[in-house]
């Protein structure tokens, strides 16, 4: 008969660390709290996963696509929705979840403000995702740009203090959505609405 450690799954695993993130956050985590979850040994977990950084990397991606890139993509394929307005939505739909997130799942949150830190292909690989689809919303909604892509990566570092970790901080200010708003009256007067030089 098999034993569970013999059929233990990655997914398994990441759920487990998520459990037990959400109940001793990061700085408590171990593997061994891991593999006490699932009743196997430690050594079971580093069979999938080589260290606690690999294992918090592997959370934080797990995270990432279901809370944010699933829902983002939601949105980017939104056929109700067309040009500046679709723009518009998408990254407040961005905004809006990292910082429900930050208040939320607060511990999941915190992991990923640390992986942001140290895994960089991790997070390179998600700004990518993220502003393919910016990209995309640009290229079908008729926005004019000589370079949709470059357009694309421009407006999410225009507006990263809304959603990148490192600001969070800052998202508690009762002013932060009409900053969001400054911000997005300047993008669209300044790339959304005009013709290409």
């Amino acid at each position: 008969m098999e034993k569970f450690s013999d059929v233990l799954t990655k997914e398994q695993i990441l759920a487990a660390t998520e459990e037990v993130l959400r109940r001793f956050g990061i700085a408590k985590t171990s593997v061994i709290d891991v593999a006490n979850v699932l009743n196997v040994s430690h050594g079971t977990i580093y069979r999938h996963f080589k260290s606690k950084a690999e294992l918090l990397e592997g959370a934080t991606k797990k995270w990432l696509d279901e809370k944010i890139i699933e829902p983002l993509t939601d949105v980017c394929h939104n056929t109700t929705l067309d040009g500046p307005e679709h723009l518009k939505t998408y990254i407040r739909t961005l905004i809006e979840l990292k910082q429900h997130y930050a208040c939320e799942d607060e511990e999941l949150f915190k992991m990923y403000a640390k992986v942001t830190d140290e895994a960089t292909d991790l997070i390179h690989k998600h700004i990518s995702e993220v502003t393919d689809q910016i990209c995309e919303i640009i290229t079908r909604g008729g926005i004019k740009s000589e370079d949709p892509l470059q357009l694309a990566h421009a407006i999410f570092h225009a507006t990263t203090r809304f959603h990148h970790p490192a600001h969070a901080y800052e998202w508690r200010s009762p002013m932060i959505h009409n900053e969001f708003l400054d911000v997005w009256a300047l993008i669209e007067k300044g790339n959304l609405y005009e013709n290409p030089r």
